[in-house]
């Protein structure tokens, strides 16, 4: 039996094994119903926004969307991340988190600011190139990436204090907000594009309403810290854990260029219609990534508890339960195929209206790509439960800009077809090279997420974060 580092202070008796399974096991079907409901409530967004509206309308929402989460993951995923680290490190320690909010809150407000300002100076080519000239989706999307500051930042709050019922509230609540404004324009209370770009600054902005009852009830419910503490916790000691910090946020991102690149440069290539189209083709991945959040979020304790095991056996069932989900999602993506061979051109249609037509085999290729990321996910958490985030980053930001590079070299004339075809590609790629970590694992010990620990809590944020 290969030698595994062993985490301090990760040792834990059955009984507190089990305690702290069914602790996280009640969060993670908490948040995976939350989760879900979200998933569900912005496809609704999306199907009422294509049957409403004309498809160069349509497609110009698809880009502000994918404009606006490219350009949040970017600035405020590692305020978020840092804030949820810091906080769970210093409750844990019984330490004050003063300090930390406040530095937290500083940094995200300066990144508001220069985004604020590079916007505004830049407001002609974003205007006038990206957003067909439209001056009401160039401020949809200059607001809600403000808002969305507040909002990353409450994530990661809530998240740090373990108020997962928060969490979930201001996460639905947005993709609420957010589709309510499309349901009132499918039932002529408002009307046109507008209405239905204006819910996407409505989602960061109204769902805020949920955040004083979190600061609220931590003002009375916080023990006094002691005097010589106070303020001790002003110096973030930033460098603790930042490369698996980094490591984490390089994976969001390359997923936010995966699921989100291919409009923007059929934008740019062929118009704002086109991107509607292969946004709307892309949601076969989308979709079934948001339902899979759950499994996600709830496969990396599992496995990083049977990776630190010492009992007999535990390292086979590791690659049982890895091996397990994988074949899950080999018969879903069997099930997706079967489905596209039999109605998937005219059930795309019912999704989002017969404005497009959709062709059957870049359908099936995005099936198999969907199966292909959905597998690199799962063996992704393998890999981190191995204590190898950083190898795994290198591999996804590799990935993700071989699928960027690839829409932009004309081996396939088909825009359309080119994106179908580098998802596809891309995904099965980093199957591979992340199988390859899995395999021959290098760990780090200081990487293994310990069960309850800022690293696990970091992943799970981020499993559970993606364009919601």
């Amino acid at each position: 039996m290969r030698f595994r580092p062993r985490i301090p202070g990760s040792k834990r008796t059955p009984a507190g094994a089990a305690s702290a399974t069914a602790d996280y096991g009640k969060t993670a079907s908490f948040l995976a119903i939350g989760v879900g409901l979200t998933g569900l409530i912005t496809y609704v967004y999306f199907f009422i926004a294509s049957h409403v509206l004309s498809k160069p309308d349509y497609g110009e929402i698809t880009v502000v969307w994918s404009a606006v989460f490219i350009t949040i993951s970017t600035l405020y995923r590692p305020v978020e991340q840092l804030l949820s680290r810091h906080i769970s490190e210093h409750l844990v320690k019984g330490e004050p988190i003063g300090g930390t909010t406040r530095n937290a809150a500083t940094i995200q407000l300066g990144l508001a600011m220069l985004f604020a300002v590079l916007a505004l100076a830049f407001r002609g080519p974003l205007q006038d190139g990206l957003l067909e000239g439209n001056e009401t989706l160039y401020w949809v999307y200059f607001s809600a990436v403000l808002f969305y500051a507040a909002s990353y930042f409450a994530r990661g709050y809530l998240a740090g204090v373990k108020r997962f019922g928060l969490f979930t509230a201001l996460i639905l609540s947005e993709s609420c907000f957010r589709t309510l404004f499309a349901v009132l324009v499918a039932v002529s209370l408002l009307s046109g594009q507008s209405w239905v770009a204006i819910g996407i600054v409505a989602a960061p902005s109204l769902s805020l309403m949920v955040v004083p009852l979190a600061f609220a009830r931590r003002a009375r419910t916080a023990p006094e810290p002691p005097k010589e503490a106070a303020g001790g916790d002003a110096s973030v000691s930033v460098a603790h854990g930042t490369g698996f910090a980094a490591a984490v946020l390089v994976i969001m991102f390359s997923e936010q260029a995966f699921l989100n690149a291919g409009p923007l440069i059929v934008r740019g290539l062929d118009g704002a219609a086109a991107a509607g189209f292969i946004f709307n083709v892309l949601m076969l991945a989308r979709a079934p990534l948001q339902l899979f959040q759950a499994v996600s979020t709830s496969i990396l304790p599992h496995l990083t508890a049977l990776h630190t095991s010492a009992e007999s056996g535990s390292e086979d069932e590791f690659h049982r339960s890895v091996r397990a989900v994988l074949l899950g999602i080999a018969a879903f993506t069997g099930l997706m195929a079967l489905a596209i061979l039999l109605a998937g051109p005219q059930l795309m249609q019912l999704a989002f209206s017969d404005k497009f037509s959709y062709d059957r085999v870049g359908l099936l290729l995005v099936a198999a790509g969907t199966g292909l990321y959905l597998s690199s996910v799962t063996v992704n958490q393998a890999c981190v439960a191995q204590g190898q985030v950083r190898r795994a980053a290198v591999r996804w930001i590799a990935c993700a800009s071989l699928f960027i590079a690839w829409n932009f070299v004309p081996l396939v004339g088909d825009e359309f077809r080119r994106v179908e075809i580098g998802f596809t590609l891309a995904a099965g790629v980093l199957l591979s090279l992340l199988y390859l970590i899995y395999r021959h694992p290098h760990e780090r010990a200081e990487d293994v997420p310990a069960s309850g620990s800022p690293e696990e809590l970091e992943v799970r944020l981020a499993a559970i974060d993606e364009n919601i």
